[in-house]
């Protein structure tokens, strides 16, 4: 990463931006790792522990909409100050009140969804500080928040064992109050930002056909990642029998590998082609699912499968937005609202599918080879559409994007 890049924009707020997100996201997924210690507490089935994982993806996915705007209409810096507020005190009532029942889950995922929403919050603060030819390199660091998951994987299955998982919550407060410090010290919003859209303007971007490939595009990248990502703590449970901390260790590892390759996915994107790379990531990611379907009996060879999938998977999200600052450039804070909240339907749905298949079919092999399909679809697409895209986008944008 060369010296032009750290000089384009304005690292501390590139900084405030990806520590917001990543401890965003760490409390986002906190019920992920958390799964199979509140099932059992809760006496919960396989459909229900995938729906209490689940929630908080949907809820994250529509609300990104709703920060997307807030982001466009206000700034995105205080989208993410009122965003982290309203995180901060559903965290403090479920410590101190505490979860006694499926109803009371469900709705703090509810309130944990603002946490995935910060997606539309922590991108266009970062992006619209960083010229086009940087676009990726800024919107990959920022991204790369993804890493959130990590922590929560790794961490919260060993606090919930020596203190309980309703502690979880309480710990969970330390870093996100620091971090709302931080935010609101050191993050700026740009000098330059598009002006404020009026919701018609929210509703002609869905009538573009080229936003629609990006929201399904999306949500096979991102929604596989956050829905892998919820569901493999139970999956490494209940199909190897691992005990809830050594599947948070697994976890951690699938992810840690998805996060990392954001970043380096959207630079890849800058050096090859955000669609070449795409359709890169698109192949590994497949072909990866579609083996660990197969029910292996070596949890290690699954772990490695399951790796290589988030990685491909991570370096797809970090593709996917190198692309759209190209194409929707003045739209980004709406475009970066309905893509991410295609995501987060996206990981909805495989995360609450792998439960329901599971609990009607007693194995995960469908719900795998489902998403391995839709896989095999974006490459498809993605192919079929990157001729138009070379005759639609303008030389510039093809030439950025390598089409």
């Amino acid at each position: 990463m060369n010296s032009s890049f750290w000089k384009s924009g304005h690292t501390p707020t590139l900084f405030a931006a990806f520590l917001y997100f990543d401890l965003s996201f760490m409390v986002w997924y906190l019920l992920g790792p958390l799964a199979v210690q509140i099932a059992a507490d809760l006496q919960l089935t396989t459909q229900q522990r995938g729906l209490v994982v689940a929630t908080p993806i949907l809820a994250g996915a529509v609300l990104r909409f709703v920060m997307g705007m807030l982001a466009d209409r206000l700034s995105p810096k205080t989208a993410g100050l009122i965003g982290q507020v309203i995180v901060i005190c559903a965290l403090f009532g479920a410590w101190k009140i505490g979860i006694h029942s499926y109803e009371q889950a469900l709705l703090l995922g509810l309130f944990l969804g603002m946490a995935g929403a910060s997606f539309a919050v922590a991108l266009p603060l970062a992006s619209q500080w960083y010229p086009p030819q940087h676009q990726g390199k800024a919107m990959g660091i920022a991204g790369a928040g993804n890493s959130g998951t990590v922590f929560a994987a790794l961490i919260a299955p060993v606090l919930a064992a020596a203190f309980g998982w309703s502690n979880v919550f309480g710990f969970a407060l330390i870093p996100l109050i620091l971090t709302l410090i931080v935010f609101a010290w050191l993050a700026k919003n740009a000098p330059e930002r598009p002006k404020a859209k009026a919701m018609a303007d929210y509703f002609k971007a869905l009538g573009d056909r080229d936003s629609w490939w990006f929201m399904f595009f999306y949500s096979v990248t991102f929604g596989g990642f956050i829905g892998l990502a919820s569901a493999l703590p139970g999956y490494f449970n209940d199909q190897y029998g691992l005990s809830p901390v050594t599947a948070g260790y697994y976890t951690a590892a699938c992810v840690f590998g998805g996060s990392l390759m954001r970043p380096l996915g959207g630079a890849l994107a800058d050096r090859f082609g955000g669609i070449r790379t795409l359709l890169a990531m698109y192949t590994v990611a497949a072909i990866c699912i579609t083996a660990v379907g197969f029910n292996l009996p070596s949890s290690y060879a699954a772990l490695a499968l399951f790796v290589c999938t988030m990685l491909g998977l991570g370096a797809g999200n970090g593709a996917v937005f190198q692309l759209v600052p190209q194409r929707f450039r003045r739209e980004i804070g709406v475009m970066t609202g309905l893509i991410g909240m295609a995501g987060g339907i996206g990981g909805f749905a495989l995360a609450a599918g792998m439960g329901a298949i599971k609990q009607s079919t007693g194995s995960y092999q469908l719900a795998l080879w489902l998403f391995a399909s839709l896989g095999v679809l974006a490459w498809f697409g993605l192919h079929g559409v990157k001729r138009r895209w070379r005759t639609t986008w303008g030389s510039a944008a093809v030439t950025a994007a390598r089409v």
